[in-house]
């Protein structure tokens, strides 16, 4: 069953529907377009390897779909347990979405969720990636960083 979401008019620009063990190569595949620049920039794009960190880590019991009208495949996200918190990954857009809310609003509803848990959220960012900013804005801080990802957390917002 989908979640459906809206802008407020009636009509929903977007919807998360369950992973399925068969949305692994188009994952995969998305996430290969999606990092390149960014590994490139790193010096770490390798055609193979790209894909099957997705495959080897892929759990669609914890992966949605992200899904808008006429794009049944316009991204992706999985937030599984990890500890006491929540762990923030594969969070992946097709690049004509980028830039359009789409992850902002995403990413709002999955804190949503974790907040009404009193959950913190982790994550792990390429360092350089413009999706950096989208993190900071959302509340996440930067916890530590290597030559390649910035590891990020988000405490969960005060009940109100």
């Amino acid at each position: 069953m989908s979640e459906r979401y809206g802008n407020g008019n009636g009509s929903a620009d977007w919807w998360l529907r369950p992973g399925r063990a068969e949305d692994v190569e188009a994952v995969a595949e998305l996430r290969a377009v999606v990092l390149r620049a960014d590994l490139e920039r790193l010096g770490r794009y390798d055609e193979r390897r790209v894909r099957q960190r997705l495959r080897d880590g892929f759990s669609a019991a914890y992966t949605s779909v992200i899904e808008t009208p006429g794009v049944p495949l316009a991204g992706c996200v999985t937030l599984r347990p990890e500890g006491t918190g929540l762990c923030l990954e594969h969070f992946y857009l097709a690049p004509a979405l980028q830039g359009r809310g789409l992850g902002t609003a995403v990413l709002r509803h999955l804190l949503d969720r974790a907040d009404a848990a009193a959950a913190p959220v982790r994550l792990s960012v390429l360092r350089g990636s413009a999706a950096r900013r989208l993190y900071e804005r959302m509340g996440f801080t930067r916890e530590a960083e290597d030559g390649v990802d910035v590891h990020m957390v988000r405490e969960p917002a005060p009940r109100r």
